[in-house]
């Protein structure tokens, strides 16, 4: 699935759609870089309770980049809120990222229970996230150059529309490579620019990612045994999460039966830290090409405010 998004992002970046919103983002925004990203950090949380952090990060980092090209923003901190957004966003619902959908199948919990569970902690999440975009962008006006009229490839943007759509839909029942041979066939027709431009570093990481971590997983916990409150399932789903990803961690962890709800919060906000912590990341780092030093200042002080106000919600 993720080559598949992978080129159809690149497809619907070529058409020229994302320039024509991109203008009419930065017009609604005035002249406040802070009501821009925080329109964008809105728009991209509430698609990635839908269509996945990943899958929003292969739509909206192409737009920002074009809105870079439009306004004079700063793009690490526009980057870096939307791939924050996007975990944060996505963490609401149990189809929102890898890691919900593997604890919601695994303990069978009711999708309003799992919203309603989850909602708290996306709130909080979220408006310490505004904090964070309101600090570095309050005083900041945007400088807006005159962007030449776009010519949109109709043909490139509905064919990429409607292959973004098929490959969620296909995804969500494991018929994923379908999708991957339909976007191969009518991409090498009428969009093989998108096809020439596959980021393979970013197809091998993610296959790493994805490594089966359940034998791992035994052997760690046939010889360490803790107290499994909330708030150290917490710490320790977020900590692991920094060091192999939150999705391997929730395969690790969830093997051994934690309680689902802290281990749902930690690998969710274990997503908003170090890069590695989320497969949205990568994907927002390699796309924008912002370095991982402009990613980790905003990301980092971030995930451990987020962090300590969550194990205090815990346990008060």
């Amino acid at each position: 699935m993720i080559i598949s998004l992978f080129i159809v992002s690149r497809g619907l970046e070529l058409s020229g759609i994302f320039g024509r919103f991109a203008n009419a983002i930065v017009n609604i925004s005035g002249d406040s870089e802070f009501k821009l990203l925080s329109l964008l950090v809105l728009i991209v949380s509430i698609s990635s309770a839908v269509i996945m952090n990943d899958t929003a990060m292969f739509v909206f980092v192409p737009f920002v980049l074009t809105i870079s090209k439009i306004a004079e923003i700063d793009l690490p901190k526009a980057v870096t809120s939307i791939a924050l957004a996007a975990n944060i966003g996505s963490a609401l619902t149990p189809i929102g990222n890898p890691q919900n959908i593997i604890i919601w199948r695994t303990f069978k919990i009711p999708l309003s229970e799992f919203v309603r569970s989850m909602l708290p902690y996306v709130l909080l999440w979220m408006i310490l996230l505004m904090f964070f975009v309101w600090i570095g962008s309050r005083r900041r006006k945007l400088k807006v150059s005159p962007m030449p009229r776009i010519k949109i490839k109709m043909g490139l943007m509905v064919c990429s529309t409607l292959l973004l759509i098929l490959n969620v839909a296909l995804a969500e029942r494991n018929l994923a490579y379908v999708g991957f041979l339909l976007t191969l066939l009518v991409m090498s027709l009428i969009g093989r620019e998108a096809l020439y431009s596959l980021d393979i570093a970013l197809v091998a990481v993610f296959a790493l990612i994805f490594v089966d971590f359940k034998e791992m997983s035994s052997l760690l916990f046939e010889y360490i045994s803790f107290e499994r409150s909330a708030t150290i399932v917490i710490l320790l789903s977020a900590g692991l999460s920094q060091l192999i990803s939150n999705v391997p961690a929730t395969v690790m962890l969830v093997s051994q039966r934690f309680p689902w709800l802290p281990l749902a919060v930690g690998v969710n906000i274990g997503g908003t830290g170090i890069v590695i912590g989320s497969l949205a990341n990568f994907i927002a780092t390699r796309i924008s090409g912002i370095s991982l030093k402009e990613f980790h200042k905003y990301s980092l002080p971030y995930f451990l405010v987020a962090l300590a106000l969550t194990l205090i919600y815990v346990v008060a």
